[in-house]
């Protein structure tokens, strides 16, 4: 019968991986380079597969190595929750809770949930970290985040995912600009030809480009912002119109600004903000009370719309 794999030898696996180099390998570990590469052979030996190649220069995973890397880490992080989990049965809501937020919901959203969080659980800390939604999530497989506030559609495959509310898109523009005129505002090719966009790796981006049905929109002269305060300074400059998710509308986004914001006609575009979480999270009464804050807190706005009150889905 081949060997288990032991949680150390994974552990070796997974930093030699991230490092590409076995000296650093070993520091993240704690434990000397010898130790490190008697590890990996013991691994290598009772998998029957070889996990990296290497010489003097170079250090590589292997195609095989690639996939049992992706295993190996669903596994040390579940192994983390387990421990987590025995930990906190005694002290719900207490201790610190990692929250990653996208950019385009941290800075509306935030300010108005965690005073709440606080005030009903002044034992449980929250530290927050903005990142755009692949890192995100990455860090999150990885065990470095708990959970994570992101706008649906998006790829959640293997992640506790509680849909919170609907957050539909505006369109802003300059106030003499032809796209705010009439009763009803549409979005018809004319109108998605000058829209402008946020660099990729943005998922306001995908899902402005979603918004129209296109793939192909670009920026004019290949210009793209960075954020949100620059795209709204491009479209201030005359570059073009934006959509803009309605909380960041109404937190304010267009003050100081000479811009104005119109809701588009039915059925407008729109994102679903979502809170996420590893599906063996050992945090499941902060996620569900997190959850909760977030949705008592706007669901009693005139436009934006909770979400389905479905229970957790695992997807």
């Amino acid at each position: 019968m081949t060997a288990l794999p032991s949680l150390r030898q994974l552990r070796y696996f997974v930093a030699i991986a991230q490092e590409l180099n076995f000296t650093r390998a070993a520091e993240t570990c704690f434990v000397g380079q010898s130790t490190l590469s008697a590890g990996l052979k013991e691994l290598e030996d009772g998998l029957g597969v070889r996990l990296v190649e290497r010489d003097r220069q170079n250090v590589a995973i292997t195609p095989i190595g690639m996939e049992i890397l992706e295993r190996a880490k669903a596994i040390l992080a579940s192994s983390q929750d387990l421990v987590e989990y025995a930990d906190a049965a005694g002290k719900p809501m207490s201790g610190t809770i990692r929250l990653g937020v996208i950019p385009t919901i941290a800075p509306f959203l935030l300010p108005n949930v965690l005073p709440d969080i606080r005030e009903h659980y002044p034992n449980l800390k929250i530290a927050l970290r903005e990142d755009l939604s692949a890192n995100l999530l990455a860090r999150l497989v990885d065990h470095q985040l708990d959970f994570a506030l992101i706008a649906l559609p998006y790829d959640t495959a293997g992640l506790l995912v509680k849909e919170l509310f609907v957050d539909e898109f505006w369109v802003v523009a300059r106030a003499d600009d032809p796209a705010l005129k009439g009763k009803d505002i549409h979005l018809p090719a004319k109108m998605a030809e000058r829209l402008l966009l946020l660099e990729e790796g943005h998922c306001l981006r995908d899902h402005t480009m979603q918004a129209c049905k296109r793939s192909d929109i670009r920026n004019a002269d290949g210009v793209e912002a960075t954020s949100l305060l620059t795209l709204l300074q491009m479209v201030e400059s005359g570059m073009g119109i934006a959509l803009l998710p309605e909380m960041a509308v109404k937190g304010g986004l267009l003050n100081g600004t000479t811009l104005l914001a119109r809701p588009l006609a039915p059925p407008a575009p729109k994102r679903v903000i979502a809170l996420v979480a590893r599906a063996s999270t050992a945090h499941l009464e902060e996620f569900q009370a997190l959850a909760e804050s977030i949705e008592a807190r706007f669901k009693s706005s005139p436009r934006i719309s909770r979400g389905s009150r479905k229970s957790f889905q695992r997807v």
